[in-house]
């Protein structure tokens, strides 16, 4: 089988996006342009920083960028997130320091220390919901929005820092078990829906599984801060979430997976609802949880869960039903997100799974770009979409990212993925 050419489209997108000029007008006048990391800006940003530190690009596109995001006000405080405002935009500009020292150094400190401040006012407030008995909402602790996302970035920054402990501590006691309506329920269950809004399909709320909004974000983090600096009850925290995922892990004839979410009728019948096969995806699907748990077990130091983490997303990898489920290209739940979900798990696999996470990749390259396909014509169509775009999560810089690494074999030259949670 010949392997596509995805060094070169990676290139092709990020010429194709070399300046902020040359962007679709139709992102130009989108409100959150600026201030996006998942459809935005910072996003593309980040495309740039990883091939100028690759010698592959002139920095100057990443100074353009950069400087396109700042032509206003940057949105900060309450009204801000990880994946927008001050945060999404500090995480690009983190990435590029780290490769040039001295860089950004002012812009740095100032937002460091307003997402700081930011991410104890959360917690705080996160602290007293918990003292009142009331449930969360996803935003508290997920990854893109919560306090997932804020310890994410603030783990790199200052991972010995007063806030890094207070968002783990806070973690900690998310796990926690609450009462809700007379029942026992997880301390991450929300009333609200997977959107984190309202719906009349969770009349009683979820728990979510996933890595983007759920608890396998949290068991990310604190497995990737336990390898560094752990705070009282983080390992226990850890084997109670990997507990719960253990406890609604479902293996059937639809393939071996874990539900998207759990349901108060799941819960007090103790069984998953057939739902047929679910896409592997990082956001919500097996190759983000897999990839969890791998570091969950790297952290206790637990070789039978890292054994089973990597043959769960092997077998994921080579499940027809898994992957004709999957029907996109992208980074967030298409199959350039596999890749390089299957590239950082193969860094740190036990050695035989590593050499067989490492053969699947060119398949899942294939499915990005097949053979005899055009480039040009396939940057397009995704940056014309309507659920694509140039952006990060589900547009052309995220496919380039989330290829260009499994396809060379190197590991990333910076650390643009670690808003992702998988490193």
């Amino acid at each position: 089988m010949n392997q596509p050419p995805l060094p070169d489209l990676a290139l092709r997108v990020a010429d194709r996006l070399a300046h902020p000029a040359l962007a679709p007008r139709r992102s130009h006048s989108a409100p959150w342009w600026r201030q996006s990391l998942a459809h935005g800006i910072p996003g593309i940003a980040l495309l740039h920083i990883e091939l100028a530190a690759a010698e592959m690009r002139p920095w100057q596109r990443v100074h353009d960028w950069l400087s396109a995001a700042t032509t206003a006000p940057i949105t900060s405080g309450p009204d801000s997130h990880p994946f927008y405002g001050a945060p999404a935009l500090a995480h690009p500009l983190a990435c590029a320091a780290e490769q040039l020292p001295g860089a950004y150094k002012r812009t740095l400190d100032g937002l460091d220390q307003n997402i700081a401040a930011e991410a104890r006012r959360r917690v705080a407030a996160a602290h007293r919901r918990i003292d009142r008995g009331e449930l969360p909402q996803l935003a508290e602790f997920d990854a893109l929005q919560g306090l997932t996302g804020y310890g994410a970035y603030l783990l790199r920054r200052d991972p010995n820092g007063p806030a890094v402990h207070e968002i783990l501590t806070y973690l900690v006691r998310l796990t926690a078990p609450l009462t809700h309506d007379g029942d026992r329920v997880p301390g991450w269950w929300t009333t609200s829906g997977p959107s984190g809004r309202p719906d009349d399909r969770f009349p009683d709320g979820h728990a979510n599984n996933s890595l983007a909004h759920g608890i396998t974000g949290v068991l990310s983090l604190l497995s990737l801060a336990a390898r560094r600096r752990p705070v009282p009850g983080q390992l226990d925290a850890i084997r109670t979430i990997c507990a719960w995922l253990d406890r609604w892990h479902d293996a059937s004839e639809r393939g071996s997976a874990w539900p998207y979410w759990v349901t108060r009728t799941q819960v007090r019948s103790g069984r998953v609802e057939s739902t047929g096969a679910l896409r592997p995806s990082w956001c919500y699907g097996t190759a983000g949880l897999a990839r969890a748990q791998q570091l969950a077990a790297l952290a206790l130091g637990d070789r039978d869960r890292q054994l089973t983490a990597e043959r769960e997303l092997l077998n994921a990898l080579t499940d027809r039903h898994q992957l004709a489920a999957t029907t996109d290209i992208a980074l967030c739940h298409g199959f350039a997100g596999l890749a390089h979900v299957a590239a950082r798990t193969a860094d740190d696999a036990l050695p035989t799974n590593a050499g067989e996470l490492r053969t699947l990749v060119p398949t899942l390259l294939t499915a990005v770009l097949p053979p005899g396909s055009d480039p040009e014509n396939t940057i397009t169509e995704l940056m014309n979409a309507d659920d694509g775009g140039p952006g990060l999560l589900d547009g052309t810089a995220g496919l380039a990212l989330a290829t260009l690494a499994p396809e060379t074999g190197t590991a990333p030259r910076s650390a643009w993925d670690a808003c992702l949670l998988i490193s």
